[in-house]
């Protein structure tokens, strides 16, 4: 690339690349509600289509991860350090990968829940990406912070997006801990290794939210340093 494409490309704003890096890792997560509703119906077929999208979301997040590494200048003058926006493309791909992870797996045993359990797993799942859709909007609106000088209503609201981002983390906790429970009821009916598989399905989805957090504790870092 050009020099004067690359300071076109990062000059007005050095979000603009991780922002679209987000919307692409978001994208990928957001298959796997579609993908466990298949394995609930043994539709492992779809399932294994969904599988297929996830992976391609997650290449190509990689690939946008690759070029902000490649292209983000090491001289241009920014308000946020580079490093600093290195680290927090870096805690922002491990959601796409981690998602990639949990389809993969599952779809390879092909083990599915039980069905009593399907609401509220579902609800587990769709809280946990309620985690990375929040950690997108918050960096969405890191352009909007950037006009105001990292200051004012926009700071405080961006804060606040942040801490709500340790609202959501909670409440997969506690709705992880309440499908431990359940799938230990029904436990002594499925192959012991079947039911350690799932156990770390459920662990495995938590993760989700709790890197998500990491994201909005990335952001956090880097505006007090800003």
């Amino acid at each position: 690339m050009a020099m004067n494409n690359i300071f076109g490309l990062f000059a007005n704003s050095p979000f603009k690349p991780i922002q679209r890096h987000s919307e692409k890792v978001t994208e990928c997560c957001s298959y796997l509600v579609d993908f466990f509703e298949a394995t609930f119906r043994g539709e492992w077929d779809k399932a294994e289509k969904l599988r297929e999208k996830i992976s391609e979301a997650e290449k190509e997040a990689d690939i946008l991860k690759r070029d902000i590494r490649l292209k983000l200048p090491r001289g241009l003058f920014m308000p946020i350090a580079r490093t600093d926006l290195l680290e927090l493309t870096t805690q922002q791909d491990k959601l796409a990968n981690y998602a990639k992870d949990i389809a993969g797996r599952m779809f390879g045993r092909r083990c599915a829940f039980p069905a009593s359990m399907e609401k509220d797993f579902m609800d587990y799942v769709c809280r946990s990406l309620d985690a990375a859709v929040q950690a997108n909007r918050v960096i969405t609106e890191m352009d909007n912070l950037l006009e105001t000088g990292f200051k004012g209503r926009e700071f405080e609201m961006v804060n606040q997006m942040i801490n709500q981002l340790d609202s959501i983390e909670d409440d997969t906790d506690h709705m992880q801990v309440n499908l431990r429970l359940a799938l230990r009821e029904v436990e002594e009916s499925y192959n012991p290794v079947d039911v350690m598989f799932l156990y770390k399905i459920l662990e495995w989805i938590g993760v989700l939210a709790d890197q998500a957090q990491r994201v909005g504790s990335r952001i956090e870092l880097m505006l007090a340093r800003a």
